[in-house]
């Protein structure tokens, strides 16, 4: 078939379709045709891979020259922007692509920043190109992590790709298929055969909303009506963060358009990445240190993320910490088995500096500030918000950690209470990972202790309801927001967005705020990298978003203490590790010094009474140990809201 016309096409095709002979047929009358692999090798003892690799280099003509992008996901966009004019590049294929750009010695890496290149050097390209897909969108969800964050990336490539090029094609059973071209875009009731493609013709440019900003000013629209809430920011951009020189912490990242009725948050947003190189270097030092054992486990992990969300090396522990708690109640089956006015009872509580998480943050240094978010209707029966809500919520959500981080704030801690909460995270879980909602919701426990099973049925009932009002709704994540998530999920995604773009590390804890980070990979996949779990509380629906999303909870601690309460039990134990790991010296081995040294192994006084002070008491002005901030309200508190965590200290 000639390719006299063409300029990129996309084959999409199910497994032993024939998408890639059809492909291959695409490009056969071309003079020139540079094959590029993408998949890697595999393990030499998988013959049959080995032997499908050998049937496809067995069909290229020996005039076609190979080139290998495997190494570096990212090369293969490069290839397409130094093409020639007069070459054919047929690309085969991206399911191969994407499993490199998962690999993990890629990792950490933005995914969708990466996609989003390819996609534009698609657009770009000089040369004529082929590209073949698999097309995995019409099968079952996955069952394991990385089978979901695959079929995940790879058909946000192939949607991104589609839209890039002039041509797309579904081959079925080796038949092929128009399902995009100049001809059905311009002529919508002229009939597309099966067999023969549309006529060729020159790539078009990109369209405005192809090149418009991510995010976009609505400035000369006519602004939705605001829903109240309570203030946290003017809508003006936010003021330099008291910061030290230097110091990466709560640095602006963009300037977002503002308008009359706050930011504007839409899908694909372009917001940071932590630092891919920091992380790993810092894991690597760790195994320099002069620790006198195997070193620090799985909590290497926290000193990964702190480092790449700081963007050094050797990472502090994080000083200022701040516990947003989110309260707001669910009516309806999803509030079954909760006394009305407790979650009330329990935000009235933290504001007054008692209670476990008040405690808790009094211990740890944290501010605590209460935020009450708006009230969901009944999922089973209507949306839980209206759209203007969860505009509102979302901004406010990002005002927040806009707030925190002017404040000087190094680590955000999200949790909540309210009733309902439990129920409508699996109603997100079920809308963006196709859970079933008994497999998510935890067991109801009454207040005297015991298993409420009828609760839990009706809240199963609940959940099973709203799917299927829904079943016809989109899926895209203000949608859920709307029809599923309420106010509090709506006001934590945003929180989620403003800390990324703020880079703020959030330490989850519960399934409000794993809901939270479901819905908002669709606004800013980037949010997720800034998130950490410190332990999944014994939660179903916080096991299984931590799966989907790629966070791997540090601890198995199986407390239930409340949203927030089980990360604040754990934030001594990281920040420990933190401080070891900025403060211990390079092993004597390797930093090529004399390992016996006479001040260690002299002591200075026989006297058993003697005791070096150095080795008693801390030195609380030194370098190695910091004195927690004191628990009140200081200049990060700026509203009514905002309580200080004070009433008591361990003796």
């Amino acid at each position: 078939m000639s390719v006299d016309g063409w300029n990129t096409v996309l084959v999409l095709g199910g497994i032993r379709s024939g998408k890639s002979e059809f492909a291959e047929s695409l490009v056969t009358d071309a003079p020139v045709v540079r094959y590029v692999a993408t998949a890697p090798e595999g393990d030499p003892e998988d013959t049959e891979w080995a032997t499908r690799l050998a049937a496809h280099r067995a069909r290229r003509p020996g005039s076609w020259t190979t080139e290998e992008t495997t190494e570096d996901p990212r090369r293969l966009a490069d290839v397409l922007e130094s093409a020639e004019p007069n070459e054919m590049l047929l690309v085969d294929d991206l399911g191969g692509w994407v499993t490199v750009l998962l690999d993990p010695d890629h990792q950490p890496a933005d995914d969708v920043a990466t996609i989003a290149e390819l996609a534009e050097a698609i657009r770009g390209c000089a040369a004529r190109v082929v590209l073949v897909s698999p097309e995995v969108g019409l099968s079952l969800v996955p069952t394991t992590p990385l089978g979901r964050a695959f079929t995940d990336a790879l058909g946000a490539a192939n949607r991104a790709v589609a839209d890039a090029c002039d041509a797309v094609v579904l081959v079925v059973a080796g038949q092929p298929v128009w399902l995009k071209s100049v001809a059905t875009a311009t002529e919508p009731s002229a009939p597309v055969t099966a067999t023969e493609p549309p006529a060729p013709a020159a790539v078009t440019a990109p369209t405005a909303a192809a090149t418009a900003p991510v995010v976009a000013s609505l400035a000369d629209t006519e602004p939705t009506p605001e829903v109240q809430l309570p203030d946290v920011l003017t809508p003006t951009p936010p003021a330099a963060p008291r910061a030290e020189p230097g110091n990466p912490w709560a640095a602006p990242t963009m300037a977002l358009p503002m308008v009359s009725t706050g930011l504007v948050i839409q899908p694909g947003m372009e917001l940071p990445m932590p630092d891919e190189y920091a992380g790993p270097q810092a894991v690597d030092r760790l195994a320099t240190l002069d620790v006198p054992g195997a070193g620090l486990g799985v909590l290497d992990r926290v000193v990964g993320f702190a480092a790449a969300t700081q963007g050094t090396s050797t990472p502090a522990a994080w000083g200022s910490v701040r516990v947003l708690l989110l309260h707001g109640d669910h009516a309806g089956g999803a509030a079954a088995g909760t006394v009305a006015g407790e979650s009330a009872r329990r935000a009235a509580q933290a504001r007054a500096g008692q209670g476990a998480l008040a405690r808790l943050a009094a211990e740890s240094g944290a501010s605590l500030q209460v935020v009450d978010t708006p009230a969901s209707a009944p999922i089973e029966d209507q949306p839980a918000l209206a759209p203007e809500q969860v505009e509102s919520a979302l901004r406010y959500g990002w005002r927040l950690a806009e707030q925190a981080a002017d404040a000087g704030v190094q680590l955000l801690v999200l949790g909540a209470c309210g009733a309902g909460t439990e129920a409508a995270a699996a109603a997100v879980l079920a809308a963006t990972a196709g859970a079933e909602p008994p497999a998510v919701l935890g067991r109801v426990i009454t207040d005297s202790g015991e298993i409420d099973d009828a609760a839990w049925m009706i809240r199963c009932a609940a959940v099973r309801d709203a799917l299927h009002r829904t079943r016809r709704s989109s899926r895209g994540a203000k949608d859920i927001l709307a029809e599923l998530g309420g106010g509090d999920v709506a006001v934590a995604t945003g929180v989620l967005l403003g800390a990324t773009a703020r880079r703020v590390p959030v330490l989850l804890d519960g399934p409000v705020g794993l809901a939270a980070g479901m819905v908002s990979r669709d606004l800013a996949g980037q949010a997720r990298h800034w998130c950490l779990l410190a332990d999944h509380g014994g939660h179903p629906a916080v096991r299984l978003a931590a799966d989907v999303l790629g966070l791997t909870p540090l601890l198995d601690l199986r407390m239930d203490l409340g949203e927030g309460a089980n990360a604040l039990v754990a934030l001594p134990l990281l920040r420990s590790v933190l401080a070891l790991s900025a403060t211990l010296p390079v092993h004597p081995s390797l930093a090529g010094t004399d390992d016996t040294d006479p001040a260690v192994d002299e002591p200075e006084s026989t006297d058993p009474s003697y005791a070096d002070p150095d080795l008693t008491e801390p030195d609380s002005t030194g370098p190695d140990f910091a004195e927690p901030e004191p628990a009140g309200p200081g200049p990060a508190s700026t509203g009514a809201d905002e309580q200080p965590a004070t009433g008591w200290r361990a003796g």
